[in-house]
């Protein structure tokens, strides 16, 4: 009974972290690139998400500007090893490692900052639960939807033929630097909503609440492509695949 009782709990903390999934998917499948940011940025999200409302900004303009904090982390990883020549994990550390004294500051010092549902209309709330996992289901579809839209276009396409194949990429013109850029600030943008996501339902930032987070976001990604692997390789299906992952990481 204990089990059935925290299945919905698990549900929906997974839909939060599945978020935070697709972008470790992106930078892991789709780049091939080892990113440590996220440990980092999705404190970032969920900081200034938490900030923002409680200084009286609405849900949407926190949400947004977690989402734009995150794919300014990514921006910077991306630029130290595009355009620093730093290797990928060593961009990404150096990203994480800055960004928790940015946390820190952010949260005006704070470990932890209280984002109430009593006191603001949040989208999720562990108060709301079943409400919070049909909220949480729809926002990852058209998450989904609309990355399967963007890598469908000419760029998106770029940016998986730099994962697949640099070389190959670079002679047919792409700007391989740009576009691992461009891949993980989209990718860390993703985890910057997760984080805010994440804020809303457990009723606060904490900074360390990123800390480990590349390890559940690695575990859902290869998790959901051992349940999807005989489904077939189709890329949202694949993105779906994550998402179950971190719910199956959960539970």
């Amino acid at each position: 009974m204990t089990f059935i009782n925290a299945l919905p709990g698990a549900l929906a903390q997974g839909l939060c972290w599945g978020i935070m999934a697709l972008g470790v998917f992106l930078s892991y499948k789709i780049l091939d690139f080892a990113d440590l940011t996220v440990d980092g940025s999705l404190c970032t999200g969920a900081a200034v998400f938490s900030v923002l409302l409680n200084a009286g900004a609405g849900l949407a303009v926190a949400m947004i500007c977690a989402l734009l904090a995150g794919m300014l982390c990514g921006f910077v990883t991306g630029s130290l090893h595009s355009f620093a020549g730093i290797p990928p994990i060593l961009a990404g550390i150096l990203t994480q490692l800055a960004l928790w004294s940015i946390n820190l500051k952010i949260m005006g010092g704070s470990s932890t900052v209280a984002v109430s549902v009593r006191q603001h209309t949040l989208l999720v709330s562990a108060l709301n639960m079943w409400q919070s996992i049909g909220i949480l289901a729809a926002f990852t579809v058209v998450t989904i939807a609309l990355m399967y839209w963007f890598f469908g276009t000419q760029y998106g396409c770029a940016i998986r033929a730099t994962g697949c194949n640099e070389d190959m990429a670079r002679s047919q013109g792409v700007n391989t630097g740009l576009t691992k850029v461009v891949g993980l600030t989209v990718s860390n943008g993703l985890v910057g909503l997760s984080g805010a996501l994440l804020c809303q339902y457990q009723g606060a930032a904490e900074i360390n609440m990123g800390r480990g987070a590349i390890i559940i976001g690695l575990a859902a990604v290869i998790i959901g492509g051992a349940i999807f692997s005989k489904i077939g390789k189709n890329f949202a299906v694949q993105m779906l695949g994550a998402v179950v992952g971190a719910i199956v990481y959960f539970v």
